[in-house]
């Protein structure tokens, strides 16, 4: 049924996707071109020759199984064309025609040919197969759910027939029904794991996770030394964060099968959870010892180090990241804030630098690279870089207050408050913008809007304006403002 499942899914992506995670896949088996395969060796003699040789039909299904398999959908066109004309009536020939023809899209002519196999043999479940996989690829999920069941009724292989009718009810996004049918597939093969993925998944995406967990708990019981289970209930247990529970189910994963990468993976995000660094190290390490090392693992190991205040040994790994993979925006932030840690504010600039090429429209690199500038007294660049926020619509208060003291700083008093009206449209009862307005308007000698804004302000928050004597100590010292000042706290006392 492997053919079946090649010919069905609309998307073959999402089918690997399914049949890929955690570490399982696979393998469609087909003929390689070799002195052991005699009828395809003798097939591709015979097109170098232009020479005619008589072949079975079997030895046609095997020799267009291995082009189709190997994405030699041209070869295995001219081998249909040929097996046909040697047997014209091999229902098994068509049916790897309509095959070619629903991977081309040409649905009316695969259909027609369907229904005259159809005619022929009614009960064949590979009819009612591809019609299903037209109707897929046409977006009538519903249809292509009638047609599979039909075919459900006529197959010896139902756990096949089965996922297709829960990966259409996926395409639906009608997981409590996919769920039900990936779960009947593992009544008919327990150790189906893709399906039990598959229940897992549907699950998620309605975050059931504890009814996860008892699903799980049963299959353990049936099965208890089945890594896979263990390894999706430690995961379920992680986003409930039952941590505990989880690294014991990580660790039952291990047991059983000690090259369990993800297993590996998923206990060291849980040991960092529980604050044992030392061992998550250990469990990242494993993993960099049974499979190829990743930059996200070098990360990982790295934040332990760091969370430990092992500060070179996390320098170190931050390193190996970027160098694992360049592009990776997220290490050169963490390198970023760590030589910030140790005030080391040129080596900060030059990382988030590198943050920023990778991903400009990033708000939170953006305000990282204000403060680094800040700190090194360039101050131009940090107001380049509040802009950039304002542009990207980060309009958190944080970024309009940052602007406008800056802005103060330089002298820039106009384009200060420009800025900071603009903000009032975004908060109008903050104190820390009616205090900045308030200073600015006594500076330009407004001494009305001054007032207003100083009493408003002094209502919202009165002892911000400590903030607004560190900003505006010669506005505060005025006698008017005093006199505001004084007012206001006889009144409120």
């Amino acid at each position: 049924m492997l053919k079946t499942f090649r010919t069905y899914f609309k998307n073959y992506e999402l089918f690997l996707y399914f049949y890929t995670r955690s570490n399982y896949s696979i393998t469609f088996m087909s003929l390689t071109p070799n002195e052991n395969n005699i009828p395809l060796t003798k097939f591709e003699s015979m097109l170098k020759t232009n020479s005619v040789y008589f072949f079975d039909s079997v030895e046609f299904e095997e020799i267009i199984h291995y082009y189709i398999d190997s994405g030699k959908n041209a070869l295995a066109k001219k081998a249909i064309k040929l097996g046909l004309k040697q047997h014209p009536n091999s229902i098994i020939l068509k049916l790897l025609q309509a095959e070619l023809l629903i991977f081309d899209d040409e649905f009316d002519a695969a259909g027609i040919l369907l229904r005259e196999i159809q005619a022929i043999e009614p009960t064949n479940d590979e009819v009612y197969v591809q019609q299903a996989s037209i109707f897929s690829k046409r977006d009538n999920h519903k249809k292509a759910i009638d047609l599979l069941t039909i075919a459900l009724a006529y197959t010896d292989e139902k756990a096949d027939v089965l996922a297709m009718i829960g990966m259409e009810y996926l395409f639906l996004d009608d997981f409590d029904e996919a769920r039900l049918n990936f779960a009947k597939c593992l009544e008919v093969d327990f150790e189906d794991y893709s399906s039990l993925y598959n229940v897992v998944y549907c699950f998620d995406m309605e975050s059931k996770h504890q009814e996860a967990v008892d699903y799980l708990n049963k299959y353990i019981d049936k099965d208890p030394y089945s890594e896979v289970a263990w390894h999706q209930l430690g995961r379920q247990y992680f986003i409930l964060e039952q941590y505990e529970e989880a690294a014991r189910a990580f660790d039952y994963a291990i047991v059983i099968d000690e090259y369990f990468v993800g297993a590996y993976l998923e206990k060291a995000k849980t040991l960092e959870k529980l604050n044992q660094f030392e061992d998550a190290i250990e469990n990242y390490k494993a993993t960099l010892e049974l499979d190829d090392a990743t930059a996200f693992v070098f990360l990982r190991i790295g934040e332990c180090y760091e969370k430990l205040e092992m500060y070179s040994l996390a320098t170190q790994f931050y390193k190996k990241a970027v160098h694992e993979d360049p592009l990776l925006d997220k290490a050169w932030i963490v390198l970023t804030n760590l030589v910030l840690k140790q005030k080391k504010y040129n080596k900060a600039l030059f990382y988030v630098n590198k943050a920023l090429e990778i991903d400009e429209n990033n708000t939170l690199y953006w305000r990282k690279y204000a403060e680094i500038n800040l700190k090194l007294n360039y101050f131009e660049e940090a107001i380049e870089a509040f802009q950039r926020c304002i542009t990207l619509q980060d309009y958190d208060i944080e970024i309009w207050v940052g602007l406008a003291d800056v802005l103060c700083f330089l002298g820039d008093y106009e384009d200060a408050l420009t800025n900071l009206l603009k903000a009032k449209t975004y908060f109008t009862d903050f104190a820390e913008i009616d205090y900045r307005l308030s200073g600015l308007y006594f500076k330009f000698k407004n001494f009305e809007k001054g007032a207003f804004y100083l009493k408003q302000a002094l209502v919202i928050d009165f002892e911000y304006q400590t903030i607004f004597k560190e900003l505006f100590i010669e506005v505060y010292q005025m006698e008017s403002v005093q006199d505001i000042i004084n007012e206001f706290k006889k009144t409120s006392s």
